[in-house]
């Protein structure tokens, strides 16, 4: 089992051998895995400590720029990578023998689908709110429901984490309350199943290192 006893033990046997960039993103993810685990009954501190864990441990420097779009495209490589790597199939049993009901809550969220904050944050000239983002949530929900039925664990993380991704830039960015009860369903789901799928993922790049060797960004610099 993945706990973060065991991964911080592999990852030192991993720094004994060789410390180098993989090791370091390692040390990063772990350090903000152990200070979620510790963030008690604070829901929101661990969401944040989580999503800090899951993008040092997935981000990777390829020198090209960095925006919204291409953020959800490396991390749908990362999630594909990670899922057809689990020979442990322990991605697909938290994915529908654990999380169903929560993962299938946040998919049905229109408050967690980001273009519906971008057509309220744009109002049409008579100042209501454009009704164009029910018919892409439709088809989203719809892709979703095909993923469900189909068992496809690899596009439902994707759509979990692109869900995930902007209750992260709603806690990040200021744009919700701290242990407000307005969204505490969401937040919660999220902690803990972020809880539960980090670890498993952190456990399968260790046993594929090459395959996740790239550089980090902000690498550390002597003085």
């Amino acid at each position: 089992m993945n706990t973060l006893a065991t991964l911080t033990a592999r990852h030192q046997t991993q720094i004994a051998q060789q410390r180098n960039a993989f090791t370091l993103r390692m040390h990063r993810s772990l350090s903000w895995l152990q200070r979620a685990q510790a963030a008690g009954g604070d829901d929101d501190v661990a969401f944040m400590c989580l999503w800090i864990a899951f993008n040092a441990a997935y981000a990777q420097d390829n020198g090209s720029h960095t925006d919204n779009a291409s953020e959800r495209q490396t991390f749908r490589s990362f999630v594909a990578e990670a899922c057809r790597l689990d020979i442990d199939k322990a991605l697909p049993a938290l994915v529908w023998q654990v999380f169903p009901g929560p993962i299938r809550v946040l998919l049905d969220n229109q408050y967690l689908f980001q273009p519906f904050w971008e057509a309220l944050n744009n109002p049409c000239a008579d100042g209501s709110t454009p009704t164009h983002w029910r018919e892409a949530f439709d088809e989203a929900r719809m892709r979703v429901h095909r993923a469900l039925a189909q068992q496809d664990t690899e596009r439902v993380l994707y759509e979990v984490f692109v869900r995930l991704y902007t209750l992260r830039n709603q806690l990040m960015h200021g744009g919700s309350t701290w242990n407000s009860s307005v969204n505490r369903t969401q937040v919660r789901d999220g902690r803990d199943l972020l809880a539960r799928v980090l670890p498993v993922m952190l456990g399968v790049m260790m046993d594929n290192p090459a395959r996740f060797e790239g550089k980090p960004f902000y690498p550390v610099v002597a003085d």
